[in-house]
């Protein structure tokens, strides 16, 4: 493997673990209040986009971290969504 196989595979594999947590908090806590809607929108298609890039070049790491990135992200896009539309996101009403 190449220095330059190395760095990609380690960029690739770095770049697929950062969107775990954010996935595990979201399941274990069912709250996506703080997370933007519209970045995930961005994530979403930015990460298909890179697959779909991977793809055309036949490139390994690129197709497999993207694939990879693509479920928790997918999940957290999903459960944001479906807060959102059923206003589950929103601050609940404070009695004065």
């Amino acid at each position: 493997m190449s220095t330059l196989e190395i760095v990609g595979s380690m960029a690739a594999i770095l770049s697929t673990l950062n969107q775990f947590p954010q996935a595990y908090k979201v399941y274990k806590t069912n709250d996506t209040r703080s997370i933007s809607f519209a970045m995930y929108c961005i994530v979403e298609v930015a990460i298909i986009l890179w697959l779909v890039y991977g793809l055309m070049l036949w490139d390994g790491p690129l197709i497999w971290a993207n694939a990879l990135s693509l479920i928790p992200i997918t999940y957290v896009f999903i459960k944001k969504g479906i807060h959102t539309i059923t206003r589950k996101d929103q601050e609940p009403q404070r009695l004065e």
